[in-house]
């Protein structure tokens, strides 16, 4: 799929082009807190054509939540093995290029995730701290997020659930998932996209 910036632009509109999102952060708050674990995978058409799973140092130590350390299982001297930032971003950046054309409108990423509007804030200020005020050049306004989903089909009568949590939801549809981890969230995430489609037909 290198080439595919190189394709016409009625060829990209008909891609499906997504990807698929997780981060674990030093915190809740995007612009105070920093992601510390980034997966990604990126779908074409229904195809996986890569996943990476990125660890990284935070910007800031000054700002780390230790509850949020715990909830991901990490220590400060562990972090602090990690690449910095900026090194991850370069290597984020040169895969996004190989997919889509920022300059094209019409050639984006759709994001996906569970609660995939956390994941895409801090993105864009991890972009934003690494110098780029552009991250919405690789992403369009949609998205997929089958939490947004789960609901009604609770209302309906096909789930009851105690809460929303990933790993609830997947424990409903008996899908397997290490909680708080980027990589294995994001294949369970999508493994429960197309099991709750399934039961949207």
């Amino acid at each position: 799929m290198e080439g595919s910036n190189r394709t016409s632009k009625t060829e990209r509109v008909k891609m499906k082009k997504i990807l698929w999102v997780d981060c674990e952060s030093t915190g809740l708050d995007s612009k105070l807190n920093d992601i510390i674990q980034l997966a990604i995978m990126i779908e074409i058409d229904g195809e996986i054509k890569e996943k990476h799973n990125f660890f990284m140092q935070p910007f800031s130590y000054d700002n780390i939540s230790m509850e949020a350390l715990k909830i991901n299982g990490r220590t400060i001297e562990e972090i602090k093995t990690f690449p910095m930032p900026q090194e991850v971003y370069k290597q984020v950046l040169a895969i996004f290029d190989k997919y889509i054309n920022k300059f094209d409108k019409f050639d984006k990423f759709s994001p996906a995730g569970y609660n995939v509007p956390f994941d895409r804030g801090f993105m864009n200020e991890w972009f934003i701290k690494n110098g780029n005020k552009f991250f919405g050049s690789y992403m369009d306004y949609h998205y997929l997020d089958p939490m947004s989903v789960i609901g009604l089909l609770e209302y309906k009568g096909i789930m009851k659930i105690k809460d929303y949590h990933l790993e609830t939801s997947c424990q409903f549809f008996n899908i397997e998932i290490k909680a708080h981890d980027a990589m294995s969230d994001i294949m369970a995430t999508r493994e429960l996209t197309l099991k709750i489609m399934e039961h949207l037909k």
